[in-house]
Order: C-alpha cells, then sequence, then structure tokens
C-alpha cells in the first residue's frame, strides 16, 4: 500500500501551472549566474525519507495484522458461559440433548444473530447460566433450525422453552430484557428437586424429523 501511494503521488498528473510557479521552478538570473539550479522544489533527498516512512509504516502493518487477527474476539452469539451452556445446530442435536438432559431442568433459547432484543438479554442469560450450573442451556438459532423452531411454534425472538425429565415441556413463552423476571420466576417454579417416574419425554409426541412434504 506504501508503494502505490508513492508511485500515485510521483506518477500523477501535476498542473503545468504548479511547475511553472517559483515554488517548483526558478529561473531567475541569480541562479544561473550562481551556477547553481534549484530546480524542482523536492529533492531526491525527500523522496528517500518520504519512501523510508511509507516502508516503515508498510512493514508495521504486516506486524500488527496478525496480532490483530489472532485477538480477535467471537461475535455475541458464539459466547458461552460455561459447560451447561450448549449451542445446537440441528434438530438431531436437539432431540439428543433434550434425552440426555435426564431429569435437569432444560431452557431452550431460540434466538437469532440480526436480533437486537436477543443481543441484550443474552449477557444476562449467561450470568443466570453461571448462577445455575445445574441447569441446561440450549442455544438454537433460528436461521440455523427454521423447520423446527415452526414446527415447535416459535413465532417471535427471543423465545424459551423449559423441559424437564418426563414431565416434558413446562412452558414456553417470549421475553425480552425489560421482562427477564419471567426467566427467573419460571426456574424458580420448575428447578425444584424432584425426581421424574419415567424416561425424559422431550417434545413428546411432536415428530420434529419429518420432512415438510411428509406432512
Amino acid at each position: 500500500m506504501a508503494d502505490s501511494l508513492l508511485r500515485s503521488q510521483i506518477s500523477s498528473p501535476c498542473s503545468t501551472t504548479a511547475l511553472l510557479s517559483p515554488v517548483f521552478f526558478n529561473s531567475s538570473s541569480s541562479s544561473r549566474v550562481s551556477g547553481k539550479p534549484r530546480g524542482l522544489g523536492f529533492s531526491c533527498n525527500s523522496l528517500r525519507q518520504r519512501y523510508s516512512r511509507f516502508a516503515h509504516l508498510k512493514a508495521h502493518a504486516q506486524e500488527v495484522a496478525p496480532e490483530e487477527s489472532l485477538s480477535k474476539e467471537p461475535k455475541w452469539w458464539e459466547r458461552n458461559a460455561g459447560p451447561n451452556m450448549i449451542d445446537v445446530h440441528s434438530t438431531q442435536e436437539f432431540l439428543d440433548a433434550l434425552r440426555d438432559a435426564g431429569d435437569r431442568l432444560v431452557i431452550v433459547e431460540f434466538y437469532g444473530t440480526w436480533c437486537a432484543s436477543c443481543r441484550a438479554l443474552f449477557p444476562k442469560l449467561c450470568r443466570t447460566a453461571q448462577e445455575h450450573p445445574e441447569i441446561l442451556f440450549l442455544k438454537v438459532n433460528f436461521d440455523e433450525n427454521k423447520p423446527m423452531c415452526k414446527r415447535l411454534n416459535v413465532r417471535v425472538l427471543p423465545f424459551f422453552h423449559f423441559y424437564r425429565g418426563a414431565d416434558g415441556q413446562l412452558e414456553s413463552f417470549s421475553c425480552s430484557l425489560a421482562k427477564f423476571q419471567k426467566i427467573k420466576d419460571a426456574i424458580a417454579i420448575h428447578n425444584t428437586e424432584r425426581c421424574s417416574i419415567g424416561p425424559p419425554v422431550g417434545v413428546g409426541d411432536l415428530n420434529l424429523l419429518d420432512t415438510p412434504g411428509s406432512q
């Protein structure tokens, strides 16, 4: 980039008026008599200094660029609060996570990367996950799982489902940062010590693996 900037300054067309002005050229008799023509207003030394400065900036940019790429932070939806917060990328992963959770309370967040409300709520959800390591938090990207989200009747974001063991789905609602107390209240209700009789139900009889055409 430094080379191109320097070339553009040297090779760019110049106004003839500027070249004939006293700043760039002096044709006075005193110059001719002294035998020391002033010539152009910039010397080879100034060009060398300018080139050296641009070369230094170019080398510095090449050194800094790899460090910046290595220190690049993940996007907000790629961050997790800990081992009890899992990203779900497919319908099968979602069903397997509900099955493997056993009797643990499972909170599913349906979000969109473009959703401002989802982004505003997410830090508080991470803090809640850290405060409740016994609860499993699943993150479902709406755009990556549209067929499944539609079958689960997710029509607004962010949206939350609560599941637990043999009881299956306990509750579902939309929530924003201003109404985050709804999530805390639901946790207080459903995160009590108890044992379910029977295997985890998950989504119940709803078949999420069917193709849209089969319905």
